[in-house]
């Protein structure tokens, strides 16, 4: 009964503070603004089965993409018994979900070996990152307490895959030497029994217990640990994956604002009128995080700061500024940083900073191409280039400004109805002395 009581009280206490953080993300939520309506639920589903679960896109990269894939499958595997394990707390039983028979022996056999794959892909990302210079996890956004964060991560995620073998093989052990019949199937913790037999009970049943422990309240610090993390992405890149753009990339979103002034000049009735409903004019463009669609802070939080898409960037290659990564995790902070300002003070609080320049500079905008590449290696399909544009937008039209050669080619459709510096009336005369046929 002592167990099932100090289990309840920290199952309260990690569910108090993880409702806290994500009513705070949410909030953060009500100050962006609508995206695309979301439909086309059995499209959504299969990119979701192809690229989260499939993990398609990890394995454009086969050998590192493998581990990754079996962090990923891994853990997928695992929360069954992790499920169990919150049930047995509650409720002192001992392998509550033991009556779903051979589905339970095929669950508990599968964790246990992912358990053993998650550990060693874990070992292997972190020897990565602590002693080779891989270039992509490099750059000016990545700062050492993104290091570090990403360190601690990885740290807790391999002592949860001890935690978990040493809490089958003390159980497996335990039950063996008292001669009582264990449940489901263990073939990794198995092995690692044979080589630590010829213990008390009482210790096996120690290992067990203290195992058990250490695993679910690592279970526990871990999920309050993600939201401030860059592994948030742990819980937000399925839903990312679901939510997708589900146009072709190269093809941008209108701008519903836009396209109602249009409407409105082309409807003879409204031609004069200064606004329809005499609210203020809607800003035009991104130029701090509230003015991001939800899609866009989605983003940014389920962001997993790989560095495929900034590695892909043929700006970014060619030595300029534009990283898509920093532009994600740009967004993020900063709606970290004014978001609890606007929950206090109303959405139009303003605390005379803002996305574009303090964080992001129209150096970085501009140099991108649109190519999608970023776009299309993300693991989770982030659309770096539409928040870019949308950026852009707020330059040209809130601010008029822009590269020369663009306000040129601006001036040039303007003035002539072409991007080209001549008139209709003088575009052939290149052929002028030249024996072509102009009908």
């Amino acid at each position: 009964m002592t167990k099932q009581i100090v289990f309840a009280f920290a199952l309260l206490i990690t569910l108090g503070a993880f409702s806290f953080t994500i009513n705070r993300i949410v909030r953060f939520f009500r100050f962006t603004r609508p995206a695309f309506p979301v439909k086309d639920f059995g499209k959504r589903i299969n990119v979701m089965l192809t690229v989260a679960f499939g993990q398609t896109k990890i394995f454009r990269r086969p050998v590192i993409g493998l581990f990754h894939a079996f962090v990923f499958w891994g853990f997928c595997v695992i929360i069954f018994g992790s499920i169990e394990m919150v049930i047995d707390g509650l409720s002192g039983t001992e392998r509550a979900l033991k009556f779903l028979g051979p589905v339970y022996n095929i669950i508990l056999a599968s964790g246990d070996i992912f358990a053993l794959l998650v550990a060693i892909s874990i070992i292997i990302f972190l020897s990565r990152r602590l002693f080779f210079h891989i270039k992509r996890f490099e750059g000016i956004e990545m700062k050492k307490i993104t290091h570090i964060d990403a360190n601690i991560a990885l740290s807790i995620i391999l002592l949860l895959m001890v935690s978990l073998l040493a809490m089958n093989t003390g159980y497996i052990e335990y039950k063996s030497l008292t001669g009582e019949s264990s449940v489901g199937l263990f073939p990794v913790s198995s092995v690692i029994a044979g080589f630590i037999r010829n213990g008390k009970p009482e210790n096996y049943r120690l290992m067990y217990e203290a195992s058990w422990w250490t695993h679910i309240l690592l279970i526990f610090l871990f999920a309050n640990i993600l939201p401030y993390s860059k592994h948030f992405h742990v819980f937000m890149s399925v839903p990312n994956v679901f939510l997708s753009r589900l146009d072709p990339l190269g093809k941008l979103p209108n701008m519903d604002n836009i396209t109602r002034e249009v409407k409105l000049m082309l409807d003879s009735s409204t031609a004069f009128t200064t606004s329809s409903t005499g609210a203020p004019s809607e800003r035009f463009g991104v130029k701090d995080a509230e003015d991001a669609s939800w899609k866009n802070y989605f983003d940014s939080l389920a962001c997993t700061q790989c560095g495929r898409c900034t590695a892909v960037c043929p700006a970014n290659i060619t030595g300029k500024k534009l990283s898509p990564r920093k532009v994600m995790m740009d967004l993020r902070a900063r709606m970290k940083e004014k978001g609890p300002l606007m929950v206090k003070n109303g959405r139009d609080f303003n605390d005379n900073k803002s996305l574009l320049r303090d964080y992001i500079s129209e150096e970085e905008l501009w140099a991108c191409t649109t190519c999608n590449a970023c776009a299309r290696e993300c693991p989770i399909n982030i659309n770096h280039p539409t928040f870019i544009i949308d950026m852009r937008r707020y330059l040209v039209l809130e601010e008029a400004s822009a590269p020369g050669e663009i306000k040129a080619l601006f001036n040039n459709i303007e003035n002539n109805g072409a991007p080209w510096q001549y008139s209709a009336e003088d575009r052939l005369l290149w052929a002028k002395d030249l024996e072509i046929n102009i009908k």
